[in-house]
């Protein structure tokens, strides 16, 4: 395919979609929770703490980000396809779209210096332009985020020159900047910091580990899984998923051995920094992809479909569940609500995130009973249309 036309089926709401999203944003809450929302102040852990923080960062930790980040690929293809089936160019009202979310993104800083929206904001404008691209540009697109080319950049040039150091843009001090209002002030103060100090921690914390790179493939990966409807169980999709599940082990198994030995290999230096962050990163995606795999299999193929049904609305309101972890995890961690921060440790953390995310899922089935949207995505989607005279259904 040379060239981008619209699908000649209509895209429908994807429910394995919505699952995943749900399973990801569950995800990200419980590491917040254990990590006290980026304030990194704990009790002295026991050895149940240790176990606790290292299966659930093995498990979780950048896996649950990226499913997330795909699936928002996968909806902007989608909400430009429909629109592109009525004659319609969304390009414009997406953009519009990514200030509307860039500004959720700045109440969620008043709350949690760890906002991901921004950057997904700036992300989503980068990436609109491949929207209409061919496969094969979206794809070389794709692989090109997808090799890092700043990590690459820098473990070359250390080659050539062995005094070359990782890139710093200082996000370490803009981070200890913000820990005061988290220790000891206002909920002021940490809106404050928040504004004044985390939306450039998140931006720059991004690039100089990779993050900004990987969210820009994800997203082009999601582009492309919309594009050949892979979530959908149709065609030969079953069969897709059920080999790219092996392959994901194979790649696994590959990769997590060579994290933990070839950059060791040269020293402590930046060749060291750089290989790190690039085989991280692809030994994650090996099992995001195993992940996403596993569970789109047991939704469409499997006596699980019951089961796992009643996660749909937990993901149909991600956003709303994602800004109300910020607030209510900082009530519950920082001086200005609960100050538990000081008696929480890691085990007691991840109770406490299973119980606020069991309330939000009760939450978020009553009020679907009634509404189509969550509170949050439906101010989302109003505010995207308003002035068009359309409702984007």
């Amino acid at each position: 395919m040379s060239h981008y036309t619209p699908s000649a089926l209509p895209n429908m709401r994807i429910d394995a979609a919505d699952l995943l999203r749900g399973i990801a944003v569950a995800g990200i809450i419980s590491l917040h929770f254990i990590e006290h929302l980026n304030f990194y102040n704990f009790p002295q852990p026991t050895k149940l703490d240790t176990a606790v923080w290292d299966v659930a960062f093995f498990v979780l930790s950048n896996k649950m980000y990226a499913i997330f980040a795909m699936l928002f690929g996968l909806t902007l293809f989608v909400q430009h396809d429909n629109q592109a089936r009525r004659g319609r160019d969304f390009r414009p009202r997406f953009a519009w779209r990514m200030v509307l979310l860039f500004c959720f993104g700045l109440v969620n800083l008043m709350f949690f210096n760890g906002d991901i929206l921004t950057v997904y904001a700036v992300c989503g404008l980068l990436v609109l332009p491949f929207v209409r691209a061919g496969n094969r540009v979206l794809l070389a697109a794709a692989v090109f985020f997808g090799l890092q080319p700043i990590e690459l950049f820098y473990f070359i040039g250390s080659l050539l020159d062995p005094s070359l150091q990782p890139l710093n843009l200082g996000s370490d001090d803009l981070f200890v900047a913000i820990l005061p209002a988290q220790e000891g002030g206002s909920w002021l103060d940490v809106a404050a910091a928040g504004l004044r100090y985390g939306l450039l921690v998140n931006f720059t914390w991004a690039i100089e580990h990779g993050r900004f790179t990987q969210t820009l493939f994800l997203f082009l990966l999601g582009l492309w899984i919309g594009r050949r409807r892979l979530l959908y169980d149709e065609g030969r999709n079953a069969v897709m998923w059920r080999r790219a599940m092996l392959w994901s082990v194979v790649a696994f198994a590959v990769l997590c051995p060579l994290r933990y030995t070839v950059p060791q290999m040269f020293g402590q230096g930046c060749a060291s920094a750089s290989l790190t962050v690039m085989l991280d990163m692809w030994k994650n995606l090996s099992m995001t992809l195993f992940y996403v795999s596993a569970i789109t299999l047991a939704y469409h193929r499997t006596r699980a479909r019951r089961l796992l049904s009643k996660v749909l609305p937990y993901g149909k309101t991600s956003l709303t569940n994602y800004i109300g972890q910020s607030v209510a995890g900082g009530f519950l961690f920082y001086h200005w609500g609960l100050g538990l921060y000081s008696v929480c440790g890691h085990t007691l953390s991840l109770l406490l995130a299973f119980v606020f995310i069991a309330l939000q899922f009760t939450f978020c089935r009553l009020w679907l009973r009634s509404h189509k949207r969550g509170p949050l995505e439906q101010l989302w989607h109003k505010a995207t249309w308003a002035g068009s005279g359309k409702s984007g259904k």
